[in-house]
């Protein structure tokens, strides 16, 4: 292969391809249909002048045969006349006019044929520019609706779906977790109430317990009982008084334990 005809080939592709991009589907049904009419009234031309001359020819035609049944006629009266010399004349000018209109003949036979042809040629064009016609608003419907989808899927591919998808969901994660923080916040506060009257009832308790054991350690007796006796009164003075200071001894211990702990 020559390097010009491996030029002239890169050339033609380079320029039908910039041609095929440039072609608006729209604009070239709305030509083709401008240029099949165009083609419609030159071959309406076409047979108009078809027409016209196979009329010319077809005249000419009866004229030559008409002059030649005329000299036909001459001829055979001046042979009955006699006149054998005229009647040769006349026989010599209607083979003329005889030869002219069988040629003519053959030409209107032509003639006839390229008219039927260019006649049918014409129907079928009629027929496919309106089928063409009718095709081509549902092609540029079509071909507005591609457009329109093209558009719509530049404009979703320029938009970053997964970076708005990405911060949404982390949103959707934030918001959740705050939910989680307060409810958390919501049941530590209710369990620090719950502990804080634990508290309450278990002191109470505690202190009821002590005030019952100092009573008891204390000799305190109910107002039901009598007096003691001077001497028992004494002696059960000095008791207390010892209970007491075991009492003393032991709560030292205790808070010593206390403190250690």
């Amino acid at each position: 292969m020559g390097l010009f005809d491996r030029i002239s080939r890169v050339v033609r592709a380079n320029l039908n391809d910039v041609v095929s991009k440039a072609e608006d589907p729209e604009k070239i049904l709305e030509q083709s249909i401008v240029d099949m009419q165009e083609d419609l009234v030159q071959l309406r031309q076409a047979v108009a002048k078809a027409i016209a001359s196979q009329k010319r020819t077809e005249t000419q035609y009866n004229n030559n045969q008409s002059q030649a049944n005329q000299w036909q006629q001459r001829a055979q009266l001046a042979l009955s006349k006699g006149d054998e010399d005229l009647a040769r004349e006349a026989l010599q000018r209607k083979k003329g006019y005889g030869d002219t209109a069988a040629q003519l003949k053959q030409q209107l036979d032509n003639q006839s044929q390229q008219v039927q042809t260019l006649k049918r040629n014409l129907t079928q064009l009629e027929s496919k520019i309106s089928e063409a016609k009718t095709k081509k608003d549902m092609l540029k419907s079509r071909a507005q609706a591609a457009k329109a989808n093209e558009q719509l899927n530049s404009a979703m591919s320029n938009i970053n779906t997964s970076g708005s998808m990405a911060a949404f969901e982390r949103m959707e994660d934030k918001v959740v977790e705050l939910e989680a923080r307060s409810q958390a916040s919501h049941e530590l506060a209710g369990a620090d109430l719950e502990s804080q009257f634990a508290a309450l009832e278990s002191g109470s308790d505690v202190d009821d317990e002590l005030s019952a054991m100092k009573a008891q350690m204390l000799g305190g007796s109910s107002p039901e009982q009598g007096a003691l006796p001077a001497g028992e009164n004494q002696q059960a003075s000095q008791q207390g008084q010892a209970q007491g200071q075991e009492v003393d001894d032991e709560l030292e211990q205790l808070r010593k334990q206390l403190n250690d702990s």
